[in-house]
């Protein structure tokens, strides 16, 4: 039987790499010096794509992948991938939220204390000497009983619900259409904001959702809120979050992400209310294994007539699988 081709766009994982290739023939796109000739050149052939979810896959890719079936990222978001081509298209998508959900929780959580608690500079209170100088730090506010606003509730934002309500903190969320769930339901980001003291964003990032999280949404917030964004930098208009943190619209962040990745606006670290994490929630050996072996496990699923282990939300039905 024939190995069925795959384009490997970005490096993986590699035990996973070594499972991969025990079954297809590898592509190896992510080590091409000439992504675009190598792309030209073996593209017409390939029937999968493995990638991380920041990789470009859109028109100008696609039309050199005449006879892609599936596409496997190896991260919970896929905004590089023209999702709605590949619906087009019957091609299926997978993302590998699975394996990040727990990882990515307990870093919105670690955020959320370290924001409300003031960890950062509790820490150079203390290691400064001005504990012993000025005497006890100045007193904050507790978390049991505050509003935390999921902007998202799917596979992640679920995981930080149960994390928070755990804590004693009351859910709300917003998304495209009320969930079978106990929290409390908005209609929009703002009315979402408004009800905030928390506003943790947890949606996959893309056109469709740039700069969802405005200035409007950031002053409903208001001067007492949070914002907590483990989603994708794009989703906040930073500029906006500079202003208001730095005038006092807005009380604090805690950020995983940012617009300019791995050099964040100075603006915005140089703020003393703003905690801040270098896009590492999924930092973890365990998970970045599990990453990969999710991508490689929808692939090998599709390969073999199986049920895939993630399809992406909104992605085409599994079509027929080449031998």
């Amino acid at each position: 039987m024939t190995k069925p081709n795959v384009l490997v766009m970005s490096s993986i994982w590699p035990t996973g790499l070594d499972t991969l290739a025990a079954g297809c023939e590898l592509h190896r796109l992510d080590r091409a010096e000439n992504k675009a000739a190598f792309l030209a050149k073996v593209g017409s052939c390939c029937h999968a794509v493995v990638m991380n979810g920041k990789d470009q896959l859109g028109a100008k890719e696609l039309e050199h992948l005449p006879h892609l079936e599936i596409v496997a990222c190896t991260t919970a978001g896929y905004e590089g991938v023209d999702h709605v081509a590949l619906a087009r298209r019957g091609i299926t998508l997978t993302n590998a939220s699975l394996a990040l959900k727990d990882d990515v929780a307990d870093t919105a959580v670690m955020l959320v204390l370290s924001a409300l608690k003031h960890q950062v500079p509790g820490d150079a209170y203390v290691r400064s000497g001005q504990w012993g100088r000025n005497g006890p730090y100045p007193l904050l506010t507790a978390l049991k009983g505050k509003h935390v606003g999921l902007l998202g509730l799917g596979i992640i934002g679920t995981e930080i619900a149960l994390r928070l309500q755990a804590m004693r903190m009351k859910i709300g969320y917003f998304t495209r259409s009320p969930k079978n769930v106990d929290y409390t339901y908005f209609a929009t980001a703002t009315t979402l904001a408004d009800w905030s003291d928390v506003l943790v964003v947890a949606i996959p990032g893309g056109p469709g959702t740039k700069g969802l999280v405005d200035e409007t949404v950031l002053r409903r917030l208001g001067p007492t809120g949070t914002l907590i964004n483990i989603a994708r930098g794009s989703v906040v208009d930073e500029p906006a979050l500079i202003n208001c943190l730095r005038t006092g619209a807005l009380g604090s962040a805690g950020l995983d992400v940012y617009l300019n990745e791995p050099h964040p606006d100075p603006n915005l670290t140089g703020l003393p209310n703003v905690v801040l994490y270098p896009h590492h929630a999924s930092g973890t050996v365990e998970t970045r294994e599990a990453m990969t072996r999710i991508a490689v496990g929808n692939l090998l699923a599709h390969f073999s007539g199986q049920t895939l282990i993630s399809p992406a939300c909104g992605s085409a039905q599994p079509q027929g699988a080449t031998p």
